[in-house]
Formats: C-alpha cells, sequence, structure tokens
C-alpha cells in the first residue's frame, strides 16, 4: 500500500530524529495521526493545544532538538501561537504541524468548521510558515521547515497540511542530515584575538546562545582571567567557579563590574532589556567597542560593535582558544566583589527577596542537578536576579522575554521526557497554575518525576505590589486560589503543604521524586 502524505511525513519526522509528539488529535488532523502508531515516535496528548507547544519548548530546551507539535485548524493553532511566540522571543526551535481546510475553500469565507480567513498569514506575522498543496511539496516543505530550524537563530515554524491532502498518496521523503554550524571566518577571529590580547580587564556576557559551550567558554575565560556575566537563560554556566557572576546585568553591582572592563566579549546574547535594563531604568555602560559571537546577522546587526563574528558559539570559542595569550588579573577578586554586592541588592529592591533566593536555593540543594522551570512568580523573579544553578541549561522560565504566564508545567513536562530519570520541578504561583492547571494530569498519565511547586500568596501579589508602586488601586489581583489539596487528589497526585522555610521545603523534596505537588504557604 502506497503511503499517504500524512504517513510519508511523520515518518520523515521520525527520520530527521524526532522521537516524541505533542499534540491533541482532531477531525482535521486524523490522518496525520495514521502513521504514528508503527512510527516509533511517541506521542503525550496535553489538555490544551498552548500546552502542547509549551511541552514542545521545554523539550527542545533541554533535548537540544526540535520539538514538535501536532495541533488542529484554526483554534488549535491559534491556541498554539502563544507558546510560538515564547520560542521565538527565547531562540528555541519548535516545529508546529496544523491542519487547514481544504484547497479549494481557502480564502472563500464559507464559513466551515475552524476556518480562518488565512491562517498562513497568521502565522507569519511572527515566524515562516509553508504549505503543502500537493505530495510533491511535501520533501521541499520539510527540507525548507528544518533549515529554518537549524540554520541560524532557531525558532519556531509552521507547516500546514490542507484536508484533502493529507489521505494522497505520497513517496517518502528524502531529507538531508542537519547542516554543519556555520564555522566562524578566520578574519574575524584575530580581530577578536588582537582586542583581546590588548585588554587587561575582560568582562564576558553569555546568553542562552552559549548554553551549550561550557568546556571552551570555561577555558577561554580563564585564559583571560575574566569574570563570566550570566542571563537567565545563561545561568548553570561554570556553576561555584571563581569566575561566574550569576547575576542580572539589571544589578547596579553588574554593571558597575561591566563598566570598569576595558574590552567585553558577548556570547550568544541578544542584549535584550528584560535581561539588561528590567526596571527601566536606562544608563547601561557603553558596549559599542565590545566583541560579539552569535549565529544570527539580524542579531549582531541590532547593536554596534568593534568586532562581530556570525557562527556557533561553541565553534567560534574553541577556534578563538589558541589565537589568545593566557594572562593573570584581578578576575576572580572581580567577580567575588560582584558576587557579594549583587546578592546584597537584592534586599534593597524588595525585602523578600533574599528570602524568596533562599527558597529557590534550597530546591537545588536538595534536588542536586534538577532542571528548575519557573513560571512568572516572585521567587523565579527573585533568582533571575541572582541566583547560580548547578547545571548548564537546567534553569530557564517564561519571566523574561515573551513572559507567557501558564509556561511552565506544560515546559518542565516537555523537560522531563527529554531527559528520562532527571528530577524536574515546575516552580510556579498560584495564580499563573490556573492558566494550565490541566496539563499536570500529563504528568501522571506519563508517569514523568516532576514536582509541581506552587508559591501561594493568594493571588498576582508581583502586579499587586507593581500597582502600589506607582499609585494605581490594587484591582484584579486577587482571583481566589485553587484548594490545592482537593486539586492534588484530582490529579491523583500526592500533595504536601509547607510553610515558605528553607528547612520545610528540603524536608518535604527529600519525600519521593513525583509527580507530586508541593504546596508553599507564602504567606
Amino acid at each position: 500500500m502506497p503511503l499517504s502524505v500524512g504517513e510519508a511525513l511523520v515518518q520523515a519526522l521520525k527520520s530527521r530524529g524526532v522521537d516524541t509528539v505533542f499534540g491533541i488529535p482532531g477531525v482535521h488532523t486524523v490522518e496525520l495521526y495514521r502513521g504514528l502508531p508503527g512510527s516509533g515516535i511517541r506521542h503525550v496528548t496535553p489538555r490544551h493545544e498552548q500546552g502542547a507547544a509549551f511541552m514542545a519548548d521545554g523539550y527542545a530546551r533541554v533535548s537540544g532538538r526540535v520539538g514538535v507539535a501536532f495541533v488542529i485548524t484554526g483554534p488549535g493553532l491559534t491556541n498554539a501561537l502563544t507558546a510560538m511566540a515564547q520560542a521565538k522571543a527565547d531562540s528555541v526551535p519548535m516545529l508546529v504541524i496544523s491542519g487547514v481546510n481544504r484547497r479549494a475553500s481557502l480564502g472563500q469565507g464559507f464559513g466551515l468548521l475552524h476556518e480562518l480567513p488565512d491562517q498562513a498569514a497568521m502565522v507569519r506575522a511572527l515566524c515562516p510558515s509553508f504549505q503543502i498543496t500537493a505530495p510533491e511539496m511535501l520533501e521541499p516543505v520539510l527540507t525548507r521547515a528544518f533549515a529554518a530550524l537549524e540554520t541560524g537563530r532557531p525558532g519556531p515554524v509552521h507547516i500546514e497540511v490542507p484536508t484533502d491532502v493529507m489521505p494522497l498518496p505520497a513517496a517518502l521523503p528524502r531529507l538531508a542530515p542537519a547542516a554543519l554550524p556555520r564555522a566562524p571566518e578566520a578574519a574575524a577571529l584575530a580581530q577578536a584575538a588582537r582586542l583581546l590580547d590588548a585588554a587587561t580587564r575582560v568582562v564576558i556576557l553569555a546568553g542562552g546562545g552559549a548554553g551549550r559551550a561550557e568546556g571552551p567558554l570555561r577555558a577561554l575565560a580563564e585564559a583571560l582571567d575574566a569574570p563570566l556575566v550570566q542571563t537567565v537563560n545563561g545561568r548553570g554556566l561554570l556553576h561555584g567557579h571563581p569566575l561566574a557572576v550569576p547575576a542580572s546585568p539589571s544589578l547596579e553591582a553588574t554593571r558597575a563590574l561591566i563598566a570598569s572592563a576595558d574590552q567585553i566579549l558577548c556570547v550568544g546574547t541578544e542584549i535584550g532589556p528584560t535581561d539588561y535594563d528590567m526596571y527601566v531604568l536606562g544608563g547601561f555602560p557603553d558596549l559599542s567597542g565590545m566583541i560579539r559571537i552569535d549565529l544570527c546577522p539580524q542579531q549582531l546587526a541590532r547593536h554596534p560593535a568593534a568586532c562581530r563574528i556570525e557562527a556557533d558559539s561553541a565553534a567560534a570559542l574553541a577556534a578563538l582558544l589558541p589565537l589568545i595569550a593566557p594572562r593573570a588579573s584581578d578576575g576572580a577578586a572581580r567577580a567575588a566583589a560582584t558576587r557579594a554586592a549583587a546578592r546584597a541588592e537584592l534586599a534593597s529592591l524588595h525585602p523578600a527577596m533574599p528570602h524568596q533566593l533562599r527558597m529557590v536555593e534550597a530546591i537545588r540543594d536538595a534536588l542536586p542537578g534538577a532542571l528548575i522551570v519557573g513560571d512568572s512568580t516572585q521567587p523565579i523573579y527573585a533568582a533571575n536576579l541572582f541566583y547560580d544553578h548547578d547545571r548548564p541549561g537546567g534553569w530557564f522560565n517564561a519571566a523574561t522575554g515573551f513572559g507567557a504566564l501558564g509556561y511552565g508545567p506544560g515546559a518542565a513536562i516537555g523537560a522531563s521526557i527529554a531527559a528520562p530519570g532527571v528530577p524536574v520541578v515546575c516552580l510556579i504561583g498560584d495564580g499563573g497554575l490556573q492558566f494550565s492547571a490541566a496539563e499536570l494530569r500529563v504528568a501522571r498519565d506519563e508517569g514523568l518525576p516532576v514536582t509541581f511547586l506552587v508559591w501561594n500568596n493568594a493571588g498576582y501579589r508581583e502586579i499587586a505590589e507593581a500597582m502600589q508602586a506607582v499609585g494605581v488601586p490594587v484591582t484584579g489581583c486577587t482571583p481566589s486560589p485553587l484548594r490545592l489539596d482537593a486539586f492534588a487528589a484530582a490529579c491523583d497526585l500526592p500533595f504536601t503543604s509547607v510553610a515558605s522555610t528553607p528547612e520545610a521545603l528540603r524536608a518535604a523534596l527529600d519525600q519521593g521524586s513525583g509527580p507530586r505537588l508541593i504546596e508553599i504557604r507564602a504567606d
């Protein structure tokens, strides 16, 4: 029997290393599912299409591979758009495959089920969108989609397949293997080496694009004796190292370190405001003389720089290292002073922040090597300002960049599937939990060792305090929280409620591995 377009698409995904798909089937995607049972690809069923795409996001961040979601035409895709925008903001490779109505109906306004005026145009405002309108288009569309996912800055990509194309007979696509990372240009490397050799007080700024380059990054920082400042998505690099500065560039202490440098090396960071100017104060030190390494030419062009290297971070750092003359300076002392000052600065920003940081550190200490996936909640904001995680890529959240509430549960589930056996913690507020509470059942369905930690302050406390700070009457910030004991029972999850102390939290985390729900009584 010949393959259908749907079956051939699934086999092509398998040939490119896809081992998991997150999706909710519907009448418009039935033919996409025909080939899944015999493909060896795991299918995970979320409770909402936004959850499917959040799961693909968490899976991609942890695995380093493309996260894939199957969604239905119309509302399935619009539900996924928020998560696709989060992936766009954080450079996460995500492939969303949807249905679309039959070819002859597109743009006609017949009022068909799930109809949109122009579904692909809606998505193209955010990311590339490709349409398979005939079986022979399957191979070129998949080739273009994976090229967009794997070349330059990653992000979401969309493919739509009309319902009358999915069942048509098709040949199995022959897809080329993933392209090798772009090699850095020798002239740019030589220029960077000259600039670094002329400097005596180098500071390195590392973002999420450096997350898989810890080895060469460590070697280069040590050769330059340079403090290494990590943005939120760069946390976990050089954990516990004397040169590590796990502090936000929004802090005055970190800015002082950057201002004192005579050369800045930026690696895999977009220099975005949610990392570099969280409080919208302006006054960031001048970086126009920096050396910048990034995969994306558009990113490289967005800020003045003395030297730009368009390349994968690991490849560029490894090529740069032998060109550098090692030196000794006061890098460790500068880093230590900055760490101490940055941590002390938290109390001046909010009196509760030091305690919130200690709670996050209690999670790390109780579960060494865990992945901590955060939502927009107070302890996440505190730790985004200062926190040293113990593994690269093991700390990520939606409190920067696009900032989608409800991100945590789905992303934690995807992360757990990508890293079997590794403890995963979802740290979320009681308000954020209600955006995606149903996804907790997926962890039970899949038997995943995810601990859902709910910071329960009975509302949107972060927003309420922002209103108070500018004299706006607090309105709309007290949605009643779930009764978490009953909710955990409804999800068939073990439940513990603890006081907001590091000791109580560590004791609760020591009991089992999940799936489970632990409430932290923040008040």
